[in-house]
């Protein structure tokens, strides 16, 4: 929607399949920047060429070996990070193929899209027939170099008790605990219902017998929070069952006591829904994932901990704990944070200690010094 509150058709008709999902906001937000872009450029969906479509991944920070024309993303704009420019060349790609398609307008560009190249191991890996591939598609507009991050930010030390000193109410304590003990997306911790919640032994849902709970992707939540993961979920007789499921430790349960106990049988408007607002006009409420956030980073400031604390600071965090603590087993730390596969997790997070004693005496072998 545009300033003044005219619907941009083309974007609309692009997003719509999209609707109610947990992804519409990040495609329309680069989509958005785009369009103002191609405005100030004097750009149509007709007229533009590949080489637009690569000048502006210049201007938003991509690495491109051309002049870009003006600076658009300037501060206190910055430039996107490698995530970001992947979404928006992932973004420009499928909405000029589906304008160009759907119209029947600017071959030239839609040829210049899609291109293919040859199946990578990781490809054929993933696929059903892998073996059978001869080519994948490709997206001319993707950043070159943008490789998984080896080492992901990770918690300050000390942060947890840091963090929970400064924190001002029992839910706040609660979200630095479950975050901290678990890998839960805060998407997901924000989306949680007290039904999802079977914090003791042998629940009925038959799903797990220690305490744990289940996050379930709903299109509906109040608060527009959603489970990034979409595994299938259903209510049995009011008990849930599948989802996400997700340990919780002995600490988790008693900040969630605290928090029951006090603050959520004070405010709750019986909506079901476990994080709650507990000030403003709509006490009571539902949290906001954003709101969450902003109490992390508040929390950090006045810890005076380094850095910008972020919920996932935390998920990191706790799988490399689990790694280190599992003797690097990288099947161990995919299950315990639902991690999608296991060499992914060993990949970034399956590094050694080079102060280790394991591999002081490993390269002393090697040397002849251990003798």
């Amino acid at each position: 929607m545009w300033p003044d509150g005219a619907v941009e058709e083309e974007a609309d008709g692009y997003l719509r399949p999209y609707e109610g999902s947990g992804s519409q906001r990040t495609l329309a937000y680069s989509l958005v920047d785009h369009l103002r872009w191609r405005v100030r450029e004097g750009l149509t969906t007709e007229t533009v060429q590949l080489l637009d479509l690569q000048r502006y991944m210049g201007a938003v920070g991509a690495k491109v070996p051309m002049p870009w024309g003006q600076p658009w993303r300037t501060p206190p704009k910055k430039p996107y990070g490698t995530s970001a420019l992947r979404v928006a060349a992932t973004v420009l790609k499928g909405f000029y193929l589906h304008q160009c398609a759907e119209k029947g307008i600017n071959p030239e560009l839609a040829t210049a899209l899609s291109v293919r190249r040859l199946p990578t191991r990781a490809d054929r890996n993933r696929a059903l027939l892998g073996h059978t591939m001869t080519s994948v598609a490709a997206n001319p507009l993707t950043p070159r170099g943008g490789s998984r991050r080896r080492h992901p930010k990770m918690l300050p030390d000390q942060a947890r008790p840091e963090l929970i000193e400064v924190v001002n109410t029992a839910r706040d304590e609660m979200v630095v605990t479950w975050l901290s003990d678990s890998s839960l997306r805060i998407g997901g911790l924000t989306g949680l219902h007290l039904a999802d919640l079977h914090l003791r032994e042998n629940a009925p849902c038959g799903d797990c017998k220690s305490p744990h709970l289940h996050v379930c992707h709903r299109w509906g939540n109040p608060n527009r929070a959603a489970a990034k993961i979409k595994p299938d979920w259903e209510t049995v007789d009011g008990v849930v069952t599948k989802g996400e499921i997700y340990r919780v430790s002995p600490a988790m349960i008693s900040s969630y006591f605290k928090y029951m106990t006090t603050e959520y049988a004070k405010y709750a408007t019986g909506h079901g829904m476990l994080l709650i607002q507990l000030a403003g006009p709509h006490i009571g409420e539902p949290w906001t994932a954003d709101a969450a956030r902003g109490m992390l980073r508040r929390a950090g400031r006045r810890a005076e901990l380094p850095g910008r604390i972020t919920p996932k600071a935390f998920r990191h965090q706790f799988t490399n704990d689990v790694m280190d603590a599992s003797d690097g087993d990288p099947l161990v730390a995919k299950a315990a944070g639902n991690w999608a596969s296991a060499q992914m997790v060993d990949e970034v997070y399956g590094h050694p200690d080079l102060h280790s004693p394991e591999f002081t005496q490993a390269l002393k072998t090697v040397w002849g010094e251990d003798e």
